[in-house]
This record gives structure tokens, C-alpha cells and sequence, in this order.
């Protein structure tokens, strides 16, 4: 940043290092502040600060709500390396020279800061500023931001532990009973990061007479506090959608998955300001209000390194999902391959303009379409079935049950 006066040619801040993206707790924050003058100019005091503060503010009717924390507060006077300074300490800095004044500080160490955040009422920002004195002139300031992001590791037994739950909805026409919708699901842990797949175990039922939709959604939840109000900012990130389940029928989801988009991580330290995510699981009801589980999502920047939850996912295929069987999850796989359906030739009946089934909603999702012509199915291939005799023992097949 260059502030221009009518005497400065070059006042701004320039770091050691200015590919450094981010700066993390206990980081060394080093730079020079480059002066060029155009007239001789008598500088009495080069001062500079290292500013973090988180800071909220909003209108609620009104009212207008406002908080602030400091995070950083850092303040010294540089001077000028091997340049004559006068009694009082003042310098005269002369026209066609470059003149730097280095600075450095250490960054607070973890837990005293919290992760640079810019949302829709309040930010957490970092910045240096250069504050030059000058006799009977006005102060001049200038001021140059770095980002903060403080390490959370998604590799802690809280984050990596298992987490489900189970919804239900009666749902009414008229005020008549009209049968109910349920979901059931779960995730094998609450941490992730950026670009990490999140993958879904659900069962979906319908026994109303509607047809309806299962959806998830990664959700983000901005949570600004001022003068005891609190105001709540939610947006949908990134969603996938299931089959249609008509009426009388039910679906699972077998690790179906969703990608954590690019998100800035979870802020969980700040009494101001909290970014949370949820991955919202729900059913779209026409005519009715969704159905929705919500479960809770860290997101971190140490990503998960494979090991620590592979026991806890592995023992909670032992029990189930909320209260049901867990048998829809965990399915045995035939001992030989099953034939292969590749050589069978595509049915050219089926080439049939599609009608929509269902109106969808929600936007920036595709509607659901369905084949409204009659057609038959082409035959399976043949193959043939192989009765083994064990120990020539005349064991047999015994029907299940």
C-alpha cells in the first residue's frame, strides 16, 4: 500500500517474506517500511503497530449492534540504520534517496489468536501499520493486512469419533393423516478438511403417498454476538441428491458421498464470531416442510492422516444406525463375481422423451425425471448353477428362512 502526499514519492510496508500466504501463533511478523521523499522532509518519530482485532457490526431495527476484541496489540519506533539523527532524534530524509526502516515481532502463542475471517457483519483481520511524524504536518499512515490461520487438527478422538442420528415426520393432508417419512443416518467422523470426501450411511423411508426426494448438504453457520443480540447467517455450500422413493417403499445410502468444497476452517475460539458447518441430511416432501438431520462438522487444516477412527467406524457396524438394523449398511458381497451385464445390447425403446415426475423446489437442483412410455427389459444373460457335494456327505441346500 502506497500512501501518496504531497511530499512522499514511496510510503508503504513490504514483508521479509512475500510469499508467506499465512502467518500461524508464535510466527516471527519481520518487514521494512521503504520511504522516498520528494522535498526534504524532517521526520520526528517512525512509528509502527501490529494490529488483530475481531470486530462485529450490524443494524437490528434501530439499534445499531456493535463489539470488538484485540487479539494483537503491538507498538514500537524504528529507526534508520547508520543515518545521523539529531539530539531531539528526528532524521531529515533527503530528495532521489531510499530510505528502509526494519521492523519485526513474534505473533502471541496458540490460543491467543484466532483465524483471519471476513463474513456478512463482522471479520477478524491482521495488519501492520507505519505511522510517520512530522513537524507541523499532518501524521501520515500507512497499512499493509497479513492473514492468520491457527492449526486445527481434524486427528483427535472428539473429531474422529462417529456420529449419527434418526428423523421422523407425520405428514397430513387436510388435517388428515397422510402416513409419515423417516431417515435414519451416519457419518464415521465429525473432522475434515478442505477437498476430503465425506461419505453418508442412510436409510430413507416412505410410507406417506407422496413421492419424495433424499438430499445432503454441506451447510455453513455464521454466528455474530453484539450487545447480547445474536444474529445467525446460514448458507448451503454444496449438495447431493438421491432416487425418488414413491410411496410404500424405502432407499439406503451406502457411503454416498460429498465433497467438502473450498471453505474457510471452522472458527470456534472467538466470543464474537463462530463459523460452524453441518452436514444437513433431509427428505423433500411436496406440500410439506422437509424433514432434516443436522450433524455437526468441524473443519480443520490438518487433514485426516488414516489412522484412529478405522475402530470406532469398524465396531459401529456391530450395532446400527439410531435405532435400527444395521444389516442395510454392511452387505455381504456373493462369493463368485455375478455375470457380466457389458455384452448385453442397448434397448433402443428406451430412447423415449422424458416427462418430469416431480417439481423440485430447491433451487440450482435438477428436477426428477421419469420414462413415461411402456417398455420390457432385455433378457438376462444365461448362465449356469453348480450343486457341490461336501465330503460326498449328500449335504443339500437348505431353504432361508
Amino acid at each position: 500500500m502506497v500512501a501518496m502526499a504531497k511530499r512522499m514519492k514511496i510510503f508503504e510496508i513490504v514483508f521479509n517474506d512475500p510469499t508467506k500466504t499465512f502467518y500461524c501463533s508464535g510466527d516471527k511478523v519481520a518487514g521494512k517500511i521503504l520511504v522516498e521523499v520528494l522535498e526534504m522532509t524532517r521526520v520526528t518519530a517512525m512509528k509502527v503497530l501490529g494490529v488483530g482485532c475481531a470486530k462485529v457490526e450490524y443494524a437490528k431495527g434501530k439499534q445499531r449492534c456493535r463489539e470488538e476484541i484485540d487479539y494483537l496489540k503491538y507498538e514500537d519506533v524504528v529507526h534508520l540504520d547508520d543515518h545521523p539523527a539529531d539530539t531531539d532524534g528526528s532524521v531529515i530524509l533527503r530528495p532521489g534517496n531510499k530510505y528502509e526502516y526494519s521492523f519485526g515481532f513474534e505473533l502471541p502463542q496458540q490460543g491467543q489468536l484466532v483465524s483471519s475471517y471476513k463474513g456478512k457483519f463482522g471479520y477478524v483481520q491482521y495488519f501492520v501499520k507505519a505511522i510517520m511524524e512530522r513537524p507541523s504536518h499532518p501524521v501520515l499512515e500507512c497499512k499493509r493486512h497479513f492473514e492468520v490461520e491457527e492449526p486445527l487438527d481434524v486427528n483427535t478422538p472428539d473429531l474422529l469419533s462417529p456420529t449419527g442420528g434418526m428423523k421422523e415426520k407425520k405428514v397430513t393432508c387436510m388435517f388428515i393423516p397422510d402416513g409419515q417419512v423417516s431417515l435414519n443416518a451416519k457419518i464415521d467422523r465429525r473432522g475434515f478438511c478442505e477437498g476430503e470426501e465425506i461419505c453418508i450411511d442412510a436409510k430413507f423411508e416412505n410410507t406417506c403417498s407422496r413421492i419424495v426426494v433424499p438430499k445432503a448438504a454441506i451447510i455453513a453457520k455464521q454466528i455474530y454476538q453484539a450487545n447480547g443480540r445474536t444474529k445467525v447467517f446460514r448458507q448451503k455450500l454444496s449438495s447431493v441428491r438421491g432416487n425418488h422413493i414413491i410411496s410404500g417403499m424405502c432407499d439406503a445410502w451406502q457411503s454416498k458421498s460429498i465433497r467438502v468444497p473450498k471453505i474457510k476452517p471452522s472458527i470456534l475460539g472467538c466470543d464474537i464470531i463462530r463459523v460452524e458447518y453441518a452436514l444437513m441430511i433431509y427428505m423433500h416432501i411436496p406440500g410439506s416442510d422437509k424433514l432434516v438431520l443436522e450433524l455437526p462438522l468441524v473443519i480443520g487444516t490438518v487433514p485426516y492422516n488414516g489412522f484412529g477412527s478405522r475402530t470406532n467406524s469398524m465396531s459401529s457396524q456391530d450395532g446400527s444406525v439410531g435405532t435400527s438394523s444395521a444389516s442395510w449398511v454392511s452387505l455381504r458381497m456373493p462369493s463368485s463375481a455375478p455375470p457380466s451385464y457389458c455384452d448385453i445390447r442397448r434397448d433402443n425403446s428406451l430412447e423415449q422423451p422424458l416427462t418430469p415426475l416431480l417439481d423440485d423446489y430447491d433451487g440450482g437442483d435438477s428436477p426428477i425425471f421419469m420414462n413415461a412410455s411402456q417398455f420390457q427389459f432385455p433378457p438376462l444373460p444365461t448362465y449356469s448353477e453348480v450343486d457341490e457335494d461336501y465330503n460326498n456327505c449328500g449335504a443339500r441346500m437348505l431353504p432361508v428362512c
